[in-house]
This record gives C-alpha cells, sequence and structure tokens, in this order.
C-alpha cells in the first residue's frame, strides 16, 4: 500500500524523506527517488534537493515489483551492492533445466528491474530458495559482492526457518547427516556426502502437526526437507519429500530471519520476512 505525508514545513525532499521514513537508509531514500516512486502533489519527483513546501501531499509508492507474476515480489532492503527479497511461495530463484525457458523466476524479474535503471545492470544470485519456500532471500549487484557474500557463508551468515511439520516432534533437537544427490538431483541422507547440520526447536503443536523454529549450520540442497523426512516428521505440503496432504496448499517451509555481514561496510544486517499466519493456524 502506498505511504502518503503531508509535509509541514519547508525542506528539501531528500531531508523530508530521511526524517519521515527511519527505517530506510540514506542508500535506499536515493533508491527510491531514482526508482520514480516518489510523488509529490501526484508529479514524480527524483531529484534530490527539490524543495518540499508545507501542505504539499508526498506519496511513496510501495515497493512491490512489477512482474507477470500473480504473487506480489516485495522489496525487504536495496542498495548500490544488494537487494534483499521476500520471496512467495511457487516462483523459482531461477530457472532449472527443466524450466529454462520460464521467465517467472526471481533471477529474471529482478533482472529486468535493476535494467529499468541502467541496461548495463546485472543481478548475481548469492544463494537459493525452492520453488515452494517463501521468505528472505539476497541478491547481488555485482559479480565482486557475490564472491565477497559467498566466501564464508555458512560461518557469517544466520539463517532462520519455521516450518510446519507432520506429527509431534520432541521440544528440541541438532539433525546431523551426510547427504549426496542422484542424478535426478534428488538429495538422500547416506554414510557419505556433505555434513548439514540442522538444530531446530518445537514452538507449538496439536494431535495432527507441530510448527518448528530451525537453525541451520550448512547450505546443502533440499537439507531442512530431507533431515526432518528422515526423522519421520516431514514438512507439511512437501510433495518430493513428505506426504501428500490435501489440507496444504503450499510446502510449509519459510526463510524468516537472514543476518549477514555486509561486504562494504563490515557491519552486521538482519532481515525479516514475516511468518505466514497459515503456519500457525495449522498448529492451533
Amino acid at each position: 500500500m502506498n505511504k502518503k505525508i503531508i509535509v509541514d514545513r519547508e525542506m528539501k525532499i531528500y531531508d523530508f524523506l530521511r526524517e519521515k521514513l527511519l527505517s530506510l537508509s540514506k542508500n535506499n531514500i536515493k533508491s527510491i527517488l531514482r526508482r520514480k516512486m516518489v510523488m509529490i502533489n501526484n508529479e514524480i519527483v527524483t531529484s534530490y534537493d527539490y524543495n518540499v513546501k508545507i501542505n504539499d501531499v508526498v506519496i511513496i509508492k510501495n515497493n512491490v515489483i512489477e512482474s507477470n507474476f500473480s504473487k506480489e515480489i516485495k522489496i525487504i532492503y536495496e542498495d548500490k551492492s544488494i537487494i534483499v527479497i521476500d520471496k512467495p511461495s511457487g516462483i523459482l530463484t531461477i530457472a532449472t533445466e527443466e524450466n529454462k525457458y520460464d521467465n517467472f523466476n526471481l533471477y529474471s524479474i529482478l533482472s529486468k528491474y535493476v535494467k529499468k535503471e541502467n541496461a548495463n545492470n546485472k543481478i548475481f544470485i548469492v544463494h537459493r530458495l525452492d520453488k515452494d519456500t517463501s521468505g528472505v532471500i539476497i541478491f547481488a549487484k555485482s559479480e565482486n559482492i557475490k564472491e565477497k557474500l559467498q566466501k564464508n557463508w555458512n560461518e557469517t551468515t544466520n539463517r532462520i526457518y519455521y516450518a510446519v511439520v507432520i506429527g509431534n516432534t520432541k521440544e528440541k533437537d541438532t539433525l546431523m547427516n551426510y547427504l549426496q544427490e542422484d542424478k535426478r538431483l534428488r538429495t538422500y541422507v547416506s554414510d557419505s556426502g556433505k555434513l548439514a547440520i540442522t538444530n531446530y526447536e518445537k514452538i507449538k503443536s496439536n494431535s495432527k502437526y507441530s510448527l518448528l523454529k530451525i537453525k541451520i549450520n550448512s547450505g546443502r540442497r533440499n537439507q531442512i526437507r530431507v533431515q526432518l523426512s528422515n526423522i519421520n516428521h516431514p514438512i507439511l505440503g512437501d510433495n518430493k519429500y513428505g506426504i501428500k496432504d490435501k489440507s496444504a496448499k503450499r510446502m510449509m517451509l519459510h526463510a524468516s530471519i537472514l543476518e549477514i555481514v555486509n561486504p562494504i561496510s563490515n557491519k552486521k544486517m538482519k532481515f525479516e520476512s514475516k511468518v505466514p499466519s497459515l503456519f500457525y493456524k495449522k498448529v492451533e
């Protein structure tokens, strides 16, 4: 939804936005101006030093990227080096070999988005979320930033997920398994392979399902899904590794929190996506 603010004193639009939008950084303010997201008295304004006057009506358009996808693509944060998205369930991070001509993926949508500002702009994938997983995902705007973020990714990031699983789990547990992939890129627990570490704690449960808060210490393909299925508590709605359940409209896995070290400033940054209310309703 667009945000509407009435000007109460004269100042430059940049200073006005900094004062009224405390949650946004300097780069965010510049970005929304550049991307024509600010209107003053129904006219788009992009100049940082435009002077607003008392009773001017300032409208900040929402941070949803236009796309042909049926669900909103919302920007959580953006600056010159990164863009963080609140990914909806049901969209690929990038086209796969099976879907290589499908433009309805985040990579394609964001590539078009950044090229609107400059045709030479590019997007680089830092990590991925499965098609049916929702939540926080980060992209880099240069290969250098991508490499800096990926370096020691498991050691420098904090990733928190929420999932609704079938059955009543332990109160908390640490799952440690070696995972391998077959030729169809299906992941399975093995006696060898790459070590995957997943920690969870139960938030709430009922006779059918448990809501878990999950922290991963590694980043293996389908790690959370495979390890929970391995202990007979598959994620609700996971038709690949779990049990088909007609009551699940989607796979109930959500990337809620991503904390990184900014590769430019070296400061810690935390990005968050609200856990869907559907998850809580399942364990009422």
